[in-house]
């Protein structure tokens, strides 16, 4: 049997598809639109054919992220901090601190024994998350993809000490106009961002081994920086975006066991009926 787990995202939604031995046998990756519902069918329909499964074979399906509450097929719906918490630790077992900067929000989650010991979020300002390096990045007039290359060219770095993105947005607007390199002010503003996300973390208390995940991992400015503030290196996944799939994929397998085992477990003509939303 299998089991998947769907995180749909503000910015980008993630399918993975676990088999009985914990191997990942299909994953997906796909922006995320307007429509929740109609997006988290089609992604675990390309899951499902990557894998050449058929949704019944799927024994335990967990939803996770800011649209979770709109999978119809999942089992269970659960946070993306218990999600990525054990994702990680499936990846990372030595990991103690996690910092997950997403396009909307970023978090510092503490691991002891490999569970949830505490964590913290930012979700009220953009600063602190990948949004901030988006609307940077048009107003250095380059793709978010190239700002990172762009902050590593760099000779030096000016300091960007607003933690508004629009008061912040204006004082990158006053450095153009003082002719700093764009080199420069991307990467004060790398430094800024990761200032601010260490800033939170340590109000948990940083424990090595820290791994990085969320978009803002695939960032190597953003990991360099983060490890300059933290004194220590980091740990990222090789795809940082689907930790939090992986993590609601392997909580659904461990539930599925544990339902199996107390005879509790009646999922097979649910799932056969949800399957209508698939045609």
């Amino acid at each position: 049997m299998y089991y998947a787990g769907i995180d749909i995202g503000s910015t980008m939604t993630k399918v993975v598809v676990i088999d009985d031995d914990e191997n990942i046998v299909s994953s997906v990756l796909g922006p995320t639109g307007a429509e929740h519902r109609r997006l988290a069918n089609n992604v675990m329909r390309q899951a499902l054919d990557k894998a050449d499964l058929s949704i019944d074979k799927l024994l335990y399906i967990v939803a996770t992220g800011y649209g979770r509450v709109n999978v119809p097929f999942a089992d269970r719906q659960l946070t993306e901090i218990t999600c990525h918490a054990r994702g990680i630790v499936k990846l990372f077992p030595e990991a103690r601190t996690i910092i997950d900067i997403g396009g909307q929000d970023s978090k510092g989650i503490r691991i002891e024994n490999g569970k949830v010991a505490n964590f913290l979020m930012n979700d009220k300002c953009a600063a602190g998350t990948g949004r901030f390096l988006e609307i940077i990045a048009e107003i250095l007039g380059v793709k978010i993809e190239e700002l990172a290359n762009l902050s590593l060219r760099a000779k030096e770095k000016v300091s960007i000490t607003n933690i508004c993105t629009a008061y912040a947005s204006q004082e990158v607007m006053a450095y153009l106009g003082k002719g700093i390199p764009a080199e420069s002010i991307a990467a004060g503003l790398h430094s800024s961002l990761a200032s601010r996300v260490c800033g939170m973390v340590n109000r948990i208390g940083i424990i090595r081994e820290v791994v990085v995940t969320g978009g803002g991992a695939k960032n190597l400015a953003l990991v360099k920086e983060i490890e300059s503030h933290l004194g220590i290196p980091v740990l990222t996944p090789s795809e940082p975006l689907l930790s939090g799939a992986l993590g609601a994929a392997l909580i659904g397998r461990e539930r599925a066991k544990k339902a199996l085992s107390s005879g509790k477990l009646e999922l097979k003509e649910r799932q056969l009926e949800e399957a209508r939303f698939f045609e």
